[in-house]
């Protein structure tokens, strides 16, 4: 990996519970743009890091779908010319959620809990169900989908609501959000 001030370094959770962390090159300590590198990192902390395996960089502005995701193109990975060439990197706010999903199998019945688990909005619960006909083979995985599919659906519906309560709340104006 070769940085320059100014590029970012996205690096992957550890563990699952963890979040991705996402900061800003202000010094490369090692030859020809090389590690160790000082970073700020987004919760305005500074370190000195050796990426490991984990970690992307981005060379240039770092959209927010890009940010999410930690993927970089491989022009951007392997970006030539010198430093001043190439765009300045915009501030990026990278923020991870997660679903929790539970299954609860009783004979012909599945039942999935999805839960979102996230900085905003607050914790959203949704649930599904899934019932095996007695002609249909029997198969763990189906149902399982099914309910899951279900659950992730009523979680989508809560979040595109309250997306609306949010506008509206601060426009003052009635919001009707589209869901694709």
């Amino acid at each position: 990996m070769r940085a320059h001030v100014g590029d970012r370094i996205i690096l992957a959770a550890e563990h699952v519970d963890e979040p991705t962390r996402d900061g800003e090159v202000l010094e490369v300590r090692g030859p020809e743009g090389g590690p160790p590198y000082l970073v700020r990192w987004g919760d305005g902390r500074t370190g000195l890091i050796y990426p490991g395996p984990g970690a992307v960089l981005r060379i240039g502005a770092v959209d927010d779908a890009d940010a999410a995701t930690g993927s970089a193109s491989s022009a951007e990975t392997h970006a030539a010319g010198s430093h001043a060439d190439r765009p300045q990197p915009h501030s990026a706010h990278l923020r991870e959620w997660q679903v929790r999903v539970s299954l609860l199998e009783s004979g012909d019945d599945t039942s999935a809990t999805v839960v979102l688990v996230a900085d905003s909005p607050d914790r959203l619960r949704a649930s599904g169900t899934s019932h095996r006909s007695a002609d249909d083979t029997a198969s763990r995985e189906i149902g399982d989908e099914v309910a899951v599919a279900r659950a992730l659906r009523h979680l989508a519906d809560q979040l595109v609501a309250q997306a609306e309560k949010d506008i509206e709340r601060r426009t003052g104006e009635e919001a009707h959000v589209r869901a694709t």
